[in-house]
């Protein structure tokens, strides 16, 4: 759909792309309300699986008796902790993330296939089987890389961030009120270091920085793939996520779809292929 005018802030003129509620009423005018809600199945079954995954890792490769960081720790002893806990949490999410890709990608094909009015992909059986064969076993991992890569990054990112502001800027006094985070009175009421109140605010910091990776992984699932939307006048045809990301980077929609209301155009952006 194409950007409408409109004005910032400031009073001047701009070009918005529409929000998320104005492709949701189109969808809806088109499709019906069953329309938002394309790819579903898939995707609810991508999410059980990974959480499966989690868990029988769990009951696997049991965790090792991590120690709760707090404020009696000192910085070399905490990271260490950090360090120990992340790396697990990273093993088990990059397990869930390739057993459930797979999913993912037939649900983001059932989704773009509204652009085309096609349905080539309809159940997930199916879908597998047109994918393996015109694809192969490599077709279910398209875009994997970038979003390995995001999962990874989201979470050291988020997690040391969390570490170094509990560290730095948190005051310990507040801590150890009684009542408050970390009790000594009360040591089953000490908030680890990742289900501290800081921990909301770094993940929505480090999920903003971690969205390319996102957005790359989900075009290069359906670029290419048969449908109209991954491929020209509506995508071009890339190489590897690497050329998409540097496709997306010149034309300064890296972080394209971050936003669900005001979306503008980037002063980079242009429709025309390479």
């Amino acid at each position: 759909m194409p950007p409408t005018l409109g004005t910032n802030v400031l009073g001047r003129k701009v070009l918005y792309l529409p929000s998320f509620f104005t492709y949701a009423k189109y969808i809806v005018q088109v499709d019906g309300k069953i329309g938002l809600f394309r790819g579903l199945s898939p995707r609810l079954m991508s999410n059980a699986l990974s959480t499966v995954t989690r868990g029988s890792m769990k009951k696997v490769f049991p965790p090792d008796e991590i120690e709760q960081v707090s404020n009696k720790d000192d910085m070399k002893t905490s990271l260490k902790k950090v360090v120990k806990e992340t790396s697990y949490e990273m093993m088990m999410q990059c397990v869930s993330r390739m057993l459930a890709h797979p999913l993912h990608v037939i649900s983001m094909r059932c989704m773009v296939q509204f652009v085309g009015r096609e349905a080539k992909y309809s159940g997930v059986l199916s879908s597998i089987g047109k994918i393996f064969k015109e694809e192969g076993l490599l077709g279910f991992f398209v875009g994997l890389i970038p979003h390995l890569l995001g999962d990874v990054v989201f979470l050291w990112g988020c997690n040391l961030l969390a570490h170094f502001i509990n560290a730095y800027l948190v005051d310990d006094s507040v801590s150890d009120t009684p009542g408050g985070l970390g009790n000594d009175q009360n040591p089953g009421s000490q908030v680890g270091w990742n289900k501290d109140l800081s921990f909301f605010p770094c993940t929505i910091a480090v999920s903003m920085l971690t969205y390319p990776f996102l957005l790359v992984g989900d075009l290069m699932a359906v670029n290419n793939c048969g449908l109209q939307a991954g491929l020209p006048p509506y995508s071009p045809v890339f190489k590897s996520w690497i050329h998409c990301w540097k496709y997306l980077s010149v034309q300064g929609q890296l972080f394209r779809g971050s936003s669900l209301l005001f979306r503008r155009v980037s002063s980079g952006s242009c429709f025309a292929l390479e």
